[in-house]
């Protein structure tokens, strides 16, 4: 099965062809540092190939909801730094997925009750976890000016720096799934009219100038990016994303990242019309919005050369050893929803792994 097989080039060298994707857990302190089952949860998964933490915001003036941990303070760099050790002792890999909300937050779901402040001032109809319990009504954010789109661009480059001092072995950029820089991408969340907006190289202008600050940061070979083609998550409304990620990916092909992290969907097949323009590293994920990616569809996109790598979301929720469970043809283990979200290990790092008999046998 070329899934389990190594993948290796000039830039990344990893045991097997299996990504865990970032998902969000809500698993922080109130300062936003993740809690000490952070670490066991990461640890427990570390026999992916690479891992990929869940979103962290880089500033608390982007931070999405309640819990969502971040990477802005020495308290932030050292309860990472204990991730990442505890990662790298199992013989893992992990990248800090850096997620900035933009229209996405409010002041009740904030450690520094900060107003979200977008591209435009655009409402999310999304309701978030709030510090206090429960969730916020949707509220309209504030339109981003040219000094806080700066400072944006600048908090990403120190968040990139923490990272690598917490041990992080690169950072992917979330440009995906509804956050700030699908937001300035996206049809119906950029209302601009000036260079961050209206055509398709001021759209693009945002994103490639958080992917530029952070490579220049930390190094374009520890510098990657997400991005969800066409995804409607959340309301993001994308009528034609082909022209826009076609010149997207074109010149990020031209800054030598570490890999591309690409969603796919029925409305814009993304792998298949951007690869050929991408000749880097790609990670597809191919269960967004859908039922959870199997290793039979995973290796189904890698024999078509579609990607050099698959993410796995869900199913690492459930099976830790999930990579194991795949070799072994095991079935997986059923999640737990109602503690999806919990703020304890239970339903998050109490998940056992596939006994070694039954492996074996």
């Amino acid at each position: 099965m070329l899934l389990l097989t190594e993948y290796r080039n000039h830039l990344i060298d990893l045991p097997n062809r299996i990504v865990m994707s970032p998902m969000t857990r809500l698993r922080s302190l109130p300062d936003g540092s993740p809690t000490s089952d952070v670490a066991d949860y990461y640890a427990q998964r570390a026999t992916a190939g690479l891992i990929v933490s869940e979103g962290i915001w880089p500033h608390s003036t982007g931070q999405s909801e309640a819990w969502v941990p971040g990477l802005q303070t020495p308290a932030h760099v050292e309860a990472w730094r204990r991730v990442t050790e505890a990662v790298h002792d199992r013989g893992g890999r992990i990248f800090a997925q850096l997620m900035h909300g933009g229209r996405k937050g409010h002041p009740l779901a904030r450690i520094d009750g900060s107003w979200p402040a977008g591209p435009s001032a655009v409402l999310d109809d999304d309701r978030v976890h709030l510090i206090d319990g429960g969730k916020g009504d949707p509220i309209t954010p504030a339109a981003l000016d040219h000094a806080g789109i700066a400072a944006v661009v600048r908090q990403h480059a120190v968040a990139a720096r923490n990272a690598m001092d917490a041990g992080f072995d690169g950072v992917e950029i979330h440009g995906a799934n509804s956050y700030l820089a699908h937001q300035f991408l996206a049809d119906n969340t950029n209302l601009r009219d000036d260079e961050y907006g209206g055509s398709i190289d001021n759209r693009m202008r945002l994103p490639l100038a958080v992917v530029d600050a952070v490579a220049e940061a930390i190094g374009s070979r520890r510098t990657a990016i997400r991005l969800s083609p066409g995804n409607p998550q959340f309301g993001m409304v994308e009528a034609n994303p082909a022209p826009l990620y076609r010149a997207l990916v074109a010149e990020l092909d031209q800054r030598d990242l570490v890999y591309l992290h690409l969603t796919d969907n029925d409305r814009y097949p993304a792998l298949r019309d951007l690869r050929p323009r991408w000749h880097g590293t790609l990670i597809a994920n191919i269960g967004e919005n859908g039922e959870p990616t199997t290793a039979a569809g995973a290796e189904q996109v890698l024999q078509s050369g579609l990607a050099d790598l698959v993410s796995f979301g869900r199913s690492f929720i459930a099976n830790p050893d999930l990579v194991h469970r795949i070799r072994y043809d095991v079935p997986l283990a059923p999640i737990r929803e109602e503690s999806l979200y919990g703020r304890t290990a239970e339903g998050y790092s109490d998940y056992p792994a596939w006994t070694a008999a039954a492996i074996s046998g």
